[in-house]
């Protein structure tokens, strides 16, 4: 079944609103709805936004008003030091267990759940295999809270898709994200002039493009394909060829033992190492990406190329700083834009429009 009435969890988060403006470019797709309990970041044309957190009977309400058949979850956090170990374990486990329960039951119009998680739930170890598959568990419990966070919302999202058989249920494990827009904590510590490396480790690390996640989740949802699929680019780079290519200077500081300790020090000048980071430090982490692209899925972006990519934007980032003004939503304006019968022209298109709201042709912006 294709999904033609879309749910968009987390709405506000950067991969919420980034996939609701893609979903936007699908015509096929004839409702998208967005849930958050925060403003929208991301101006939206066709996604209406409904303020409101994982409450599973408000969620329910809405599933079940407007005929939703598919929900995308977009809001798990799994960068430990954004949040709070117990507002990350509310969100990450209690709310996917209310967001699984307003799209389960006998007469819920759900069909399709997408589930986007982290290859954080492999963790990272001196004896992982070189890459991990979707059918491998983890070699050892989990050893942080984030960790086993992600291992049990798994784990309620595989007892959802058991319970629930008519609804089709993909979940994805994305590699370290790279991007011009997207903040991360390898983002702020490959923004350093020179970039502290654990002594005596040279990890092999495996990255995947912004672009590359937006899509994946994109197409997921038009192919409909159910099951676990690992999504990382490909190829591998040891963390030292990581920094060359983005023209920083290595700065091997960080001891082999009590390394979380000297850590700290990273704090003063704006990095934080959460204890996933720095385990992947040492060890690194590969991901078998085959399954997805055996699919039809096709990656814009190598490993090498996100790379690349990030280290051109931060050369250019300090002379486009300040260029565009950032979004920010207003209730009342957005009201006007969309239900106004005075408003003939999109604000983002500058179409044309006559009497019938067809376009009639495109309107140069103003100079």
């Amino acid at each position: 079944m294709a999904s033609k009435r879309v749910l968009v969890t987390g709405l506000s988060s950067y991969w919420g609103g980034r996939l609701a403006e893609a979903l936007e470019a699908n015509q096929e797709i004839e409702t998208i709805i967005g849930v958050d309990s925060r403003d929208p970041t991301r101006e939206l044309e066709r996604t209406e936004f409904v303020r409101v957190g994982t409450q599973h009977s408000l969620l329910r309400r809405i599933v079940e008003a407007a005929e939703i058949d598919t929900v995308v979850d977009t809001r798990l956090i799994v960068d430990s030091v954004v949040a709070s170990a117990g507002r990350t374990h509310e969100n990450n486990v209690i709310g996917t267990m209310n967001i699984l329960a307003a799209c389960g039951g006998p007469d819920s119009s759900v069909r399709r759940l997408v589930f986007k998680s982290s290859a954080h739930y492999y963790g990272s170890s001196q004896d992982d295999p070189a890459f991990f598959t979707e059918a491998m568990e983890r070699p050892h419990p989990p050893r942080t809270p984030l960790e086993k966070d992600l291992v049990e919302a798994e784990a309620t999202v595989v007892d959802f898709a058991e319970k629930n058989p008519e609804v089709s249920v993909s979940m994805l494990r994305f590699a370290n994200v790279l991007g011009p827009d997207v903040i991360s904590s390898h983002r702020r510590l490959f923004g350093l002039p020179a970039v502290p490396l654990i002594l005596g480790f040279d990890p092999r690390y495996q990255f995947v493009h912004e672009d590359d996640v937006v899509a994946a989740l994109a197409h997921v949802i038009r192919a409909d394909l159910p099951g676990v699929f690992n999504v990382a680019a490909d190829g591998v780079l040891a963390l030292t060829e990581v920094i060359d290519l983005l023209g920083k200077r290595l700065a091997p500081v960080l001891p082999p033992w009590g390394t979380g300790l000297a850590a700290t020090a990273l704090r003063r000048l704006g990095v934080e190492l959460s204890p996933e980071m720095l385990e992947q430090l040492r060890f690194g982490r590969g991901l078998d990406n085959r399954r997805l692209k055996a699919t039809g899925f096709e990656y814009r972006y190598t490993t090498r190329e996100a790379v690349i990519a990030l280290g051109e934007h931060m050369r250019l980032a300090p002379i486009m700083r300040g260029a565009a003004e950032p979004y920010r939503y207003e209730r009342e304006v957005e009201e006007f834009l969309r239900r106004s019968p005075h408003v003939r022209t999109h604000p983002r298109r500058r179409d044309r429009v006559n009497g019938d709201g067809a376009v009639i042709a495109p309107v140069a912006p103003a100079e």
